[in-house]
């Protein structure tokens, strides 16, 4: 399913392995996946190993996230852990235009579809983000 450009806010929860990109109005809501062409192996760490368990980020599921995010004015970023500040990261670098969509960054565990665009209204209410639902000019 491909985003609808007629909503004005997105919230977007994402890891190493999926985004999951809930584009919404007051009305109606789309929900589009972006997954990494190659997505990492789970990693099982050891307490004080000093081997490399981080995950890399994927920049072309970046591309494809940030592609996605474009065209919607008011965006929530949210995610476990750090995949949401290294595409911050990504974005400050590679789609300055973009990183001015994002209306907040935070912490939340994998939730389902409903509860992902219920936190993504109670986001933009809270912070009376919502009389924009009109589509962009």
């Amino acid at each position: 399913m491909t985003s609808n450009t007629a909503h004005y806010h997105a919230v977007v929860w994402l890891d190493h392995h999926e985004a999951r990109i809930i584009h919404f109005n007051a009305d109606a809501a789309d929900k589009e996946v972006v997954r990494p062409a190659h997505p990492p192996r789970h990693l099982h760490i050891k307490a004080g190993s000093a081997s490399g368990t981080h995950i890399a980020a994927d920049p072309a599921f970046f591309r494809d996230i940030a592609q996605a995010c474009d065209a919607v004015p008011a965006v929530l970023l949210v995610g476990p852990s750090t995949a949401k500040t290294e595409f911050m990261a990504y974005l400050h670098q590679h789609a300055p235009r973009t990183v001015q969509h994002i209306q907040g960054v935070e912490t939340l565990a994998l939730v389902t579809d409903p509860q992902l665009l219920a936190a993504g209204r109670r986001f933009f209410a809270h912070h009376g983000r919502t009389a924009h639902d009109a589509q962009p000019g």
